[in-house]
């Protein structure tokens, strides 16, 4: 069998929270840091926490505000095609036709 093969084990591993909660496992890592554990995850606490590393909540609302944006100009505009579509048929009405 070949000598050093697998890496040293440590039985008294310590994983790290960042809110400061310490665990003790096995590992072939001494210690293990981490940002989340099972003290302060939003699912096990109950609590409504943010956690928003690359700012997609900010890209989110800010890509539905602006296709609301986009639909009420979009609205506005089919309203503004459909007044003037009325105004046309009302200047071209059939019986303005037969009095001239």
């Amino acid at each position: 069998m070949k000598s050093d093969l697998h890496p040293k084990y440590f039985p008294d591993a310590k994983i790290i929270c960042a809110c400061g909660n310490v665990a003790v496992t096995g590992s072939t890592i001494p210690e293990i840091h981490i940002e989340i554990c099972s003290k302060c995850h939003p699912f096990y606490t109950g609590k409504q926490k943010i956690v928003d590393t690359a700012r997609r909540v900010e890209k989110f609302v800010g890509r539905t505000a602006a296709k609301a944006t986009t639909a009420v100009s979009k609205q506005e505009k089919a309203d503004k095609r459909a007044a003037q579509k009325a105004a046309k048929k009302s200047q071209k009405s059939p019986t303005a036709l037969n009095e001239a």
